[in-house]
This record gives C-alpha cells, sequence and structure tokens, in this order.
C-alpha cells in the first residue's frame, strides 16, 4: 500500500450522503467544519502570506514501489510532480489542502490525500480474494517548522471501503552540503483496525472461496526512516531523488495475504522552481 511518502519530506524542502455516518466520520466531519468557521471568524487575524503566483516545483517524477501483497508486482510509475504553495492552498505530491488557523511554528491544515493504496486480486495467489480499493483519505493536520526542524502531524479518515483512520507523525531535519541538500525524515504511522482489516484481512466469505483462513486483523503502528536529496541542477532546475523503508506492524505481516515484512519505495523528479 502506498501514499506517497515524498509529500512530508519534500514539504520540508519548501517550508524548513444521507445514509446514518458511522461515529469516526462524523468526528471528522465535525472537525473539518469546525476550523472551516474558525478560519472565518479569525481572516482578518491570519497572517499567512498571499500571492497570486506559484511558489514552489512542478515537473515530472518516476515513483517506484515494491509490493508487499502476494502476486501484487513492484511498480514504477511516470507521474506529474507538484510541491508548490499558491496563497493558502497548497500541494505536496499527492497531499493537497488549504491553511487554516495559525498555531505554534504553523497552521491547522485541512488536507486530502490522493492515496494508490488499493490493488487488485487478478493474480494466482490471490484467487478467490475480493479486489481491494484505493482508500479516499480526508483530515486535518499541521506542519510545524520549527528551529530545529520540520514536524508533521497528520489525521485523516478513509470516506473508500474501509472507513478507517490514520494517522502520521514525522520529524524531517536539514543539511547542506553545497549544491545538495539532504532532508532526512524520521516517523510512523497508525492505521486503525477498520482500515487493516479492509487492506489485508481475510472475511469468512473469502477463506471459503480461497486458499486462505479468515483473518481479522486489529489496529498497527509502522515506523520508517526516508531520505531526501536536492541537487541545483541550474538557478530553477532541481533534481529530486527519495528513498523511503517501512517496517510493517505484526497484525499485518500476520496476514496470509502479505508476502513481507517491509516496503521501500522512491522517487525520482525533475522539477522547476518558481520563486
Amino acid at each position: 500500500m502506498m501514499n506517497h511518502p515524498a509529500a512530508t519530506v519534500c514539504a520540508t524542502a519548501r517550508a524548513m450522503r444521507r445514509s446514518v455516518l458511522p461515529a469516526p466520520t462524523r468526528v471528522w466531519l465535525r472537525a473539518a467544519i469546525c476550523l472551516s468557521y474558525c478560519s472565518l471568524a479569525t481572516a482578518q487575524e491570519t497572517t499567512i502570506e498571499s500571492s497570486n503566483r506559484i511558489e514552489g516545483d512542478m515537473g515530472v517524477s518516476a515513483v517506484s514501489n515494491r509490493g508487499v501483497v502476494r502476486g501484487v508486482a513492484d511498480s514504477v510509475s511516470a507521474l506529474p510532480y507538484a510541491n508548490f504553495d499558491y496563497g493558502r492552498a497548497f500541494v505536496r505530491i499527492d497531499t493537497l489542502g488549504v491553511k487554516t488557523v495559525p498555531v505554534g511554528y504553523g497552521h491547522v491544515e485541512l488536507i486530502a490525500r490522493v492515496s494508490q493504496d488499493g490493488f487488485k486480486a487478478n493474480t494466482p495467489a490471490l484467487a478467490g480474494i475480493g479486489d481491494r480499493r484505493s482508500s479516499l483519505p480526508v483530515g486535518v493536520g499541521s506542519l510545524q517548522v520549527t528551529p530545529v526542524g520540520a514536524v508533521f502531524i497528520n489525521g485523516f479518515h478513509d470516506f473508500g471501503r474501509s472507513n478507517g483512520n490514520l494517522l502520521e507523525l514525522i520529524y524531517g531535519a536539514r543539511l547542506d552540503a553545497g549544491r545538495l541538500t539532504l532532508y532526512p525524515e524520521v516517523g510512523a504511522e497508525y492505521l486503525s483496525s477498520q482500515y487493516v482489516r479492509y487492506f489485508y484481512g481475510v472475511s469468512h466469505t473469502e477463506s471459503l472461496s480461497s486458499a486462505n483462513a479468515a483473518y481479522q486483523p486489529g489496529s498497527a503502528l509502522n515506523p520508517f526512516v526516508g531520505m531526501l536529496g536536492e541537487i541545483a541542477v541550474t538557478p530553477t532546475w532541481y533534481l529530486n531523488f527519495y528513498l523511503r523503508r517501512r517496517w510493517l506492524d505484526k497484525s499485518i505481516t500476520a496476514s496470509p495475504l502479505v508476502a513481507r515484512a517491509q516496503q521501500s519505495s522512491g522517487l525520482l523528479a525533475l522539477s522547476y522552481r518558481f520563486r
């Protein structure tokens, strides 16, 4: 499963249904509504720098992701690369949002993520298992650019099939070495039991139609480390490379659908920097 991790580290580089909704969904909706109201109520006091131009990077990238589900091949995709601010709005590769109320060294942010964590169960190893659709994460977060590094605190609710929650805490630093700048990161993500069960669980019905035993896992805590490198090719063109290693919780690795205990991912991008 892959919610592209370079989104968080690249931000450090720039900024150093009418149905009754379940309780977790109501919490996220209420939080978003309250934050939107607070943003409007304090608009005259907010000091976010606003401009009518893009400030940041746009280009193209190649993204690699090592699959952890049995029978799901590793992938390499060519994708647009966007990592910029536009007034209150921003895009951080796969995460987009708007800054609202100032808090600490940053702002409360209303965020959404473009996710690619689903998979097709169209291989012999997954015979009898249903497809998993990618999540639709929407939530609240904050980027705190402190004197000793950047801290990301994000919370999402999946409005897709899992109806689960995802929380992440990340610390990123900066190391300068001439034309090369490095941004090491360390962090962890928490996946609720609903989230883990949807992607890695095996229902009773699936166990009857496949060779897998039923499996209903609990929540998961996945630590990770990463490194982004940024090289100035010219004053306006940059080459970025990124690597991340994630260690999967036992509730995930114990699934009969999972083949690996670790997941590696990477990115290589060429971008133009708007100033």
